[in-house]
C-alpha cells in the first residue's frame, strides 16, 4: 500500500494548515512550501504523489513552478487561485495542471479531488516511483537500486562514478565545477583533484556514451566544469 505524500504550496499559512488538518485525517502525509522555489527543493528530497499548488505566490508563482515540474515529472497537480476568470483556469491546465479549484473553496471538496487524483495516478498505472528514477533520453539512473542503464542495457559503475553521475543527473543542465564534483563525490575537501575528476569523467563517458568523443549526455564546459545535457 502506498503511503500517500501530498505537497501543499501556498504563501498563506492558514490555508496550508486547513488543508493539512483534513488530509491528515485521511492518513495522507503533508509537506509544506511557501512558494515554487521551496516546492522544487522538496521535490528533490521526497517522493511526492500529488501537489496542491497556489498560482499567486512570491519568488516563483504556481505557473512557473508547474512548467518546471513538468520537465521531468508527471505527478498530479491541483491548482488553487483567488481568480475565477476562465483565462486563469485555461492557463493553469495548459501548462500541465490536472485540476483547478477557485478560492475560497470548500476543503472537503478539495480533499475529494485530491483522493480522486491519487487513485487515478496510483491505480491506473501512471505511478512508477517517479522520484527514484532520473531520465535523460535513454540514460536512466535509479536511486533506490543504484542501477544505471543506457537504452535498456545495464551499465556497471564504481561507487565514485555512480556518485558523480547521480550528482550531475539530479540537476540536468547545471554546470558543476571540478571542485564541486570532487567534494560531493569524494566527500572531502578539494585539493588538486582536477586530474582525478577528469579520469573518472572519462571512465563514465566510456561506459554511458556510444561515442565518448562525441558525447550525448556528459558534456564539458571548457574552463568551468561538467554537466549532463538536458
Amino acid at each position: 500500500m502506498v503511503d500517500y505524500k501530498v505537497l501543499v504550496v501556498d504563501d498563506e499559512e492558514e490555508i496550508i494548515e486547513a488543508i493539512e488538518i483534513y488530509l491528515k485525517n485521511e492518513g495522507i502525509r503533508v509537506f509544506r512550501a511557501k512558494d515554487g522555489i521551496d516546492a522544487l527543493m522538496i521535490l528533490k528530497e521526497e517522493e511526492i504523489h500529488l501537489i496542491v499548488m497556489d498560482i499567486m505566490m512570491p519568488k516563483m508563482d504556481g505557473i512557473k513552478a508547474t512548467i518546471k515540474i513538468r520537465e521531468n515529472r508527471n505527478i498530479p497537480i491541483i491548482m488553487l487561485s483567488a481568480k475565477s476568470e476562465d483565462i486563469d483556469k485555461i492557463l493553469g491546465l495548459n501548462v500541465g495542471a490536472d485540476d483547478y479549484i477557485t478560492k475560497p473553496f470548500n476543503v472537503l471538496e478539495l480533499v475529494a479531488r485530491v483522493k480522486s487524483q491519487l487513485r487515478r495516478y496510483i491505480n491506473l498505472g501512471n505511478y512508477k516511483e517517479s522520484s527514484s528514477k532520473i531520465f535523460v533520453k535513454g540514460l536512466v539512473l535509479d536511486k533506490k537500486t543504484k542501477m544505471v542503464t543506457v537504452d535498456g542495457e545495464e551499465v556497471r559503475l564504481t561507487a565514485i562514478e555512480y556518485r558523480i553521475l547521480e550528482l550531475l543527473m539530479e540537476e540536468k543542465g547545471r554546470v558543476f565545477s571540478i571542485e564541486e564534483i570532487y567534494e560531493k563525490a569524494w566527500k572531502e575537501p578539494y585539493y588538486n583533484g582536477e586530474n582525478t575528476v577528469a579520469v573518472h569523467i572519462r571512465r563514465i563517458r566510456e561506459k554511458i556514451e556510444i561515442n565518448p568523443r562525441e558525447p550525448r549526455y556528459l558534456k564539458v564546459v571548457w574552463g568551468i566544469g561538467y554537466k549532463i545535457e538536458k
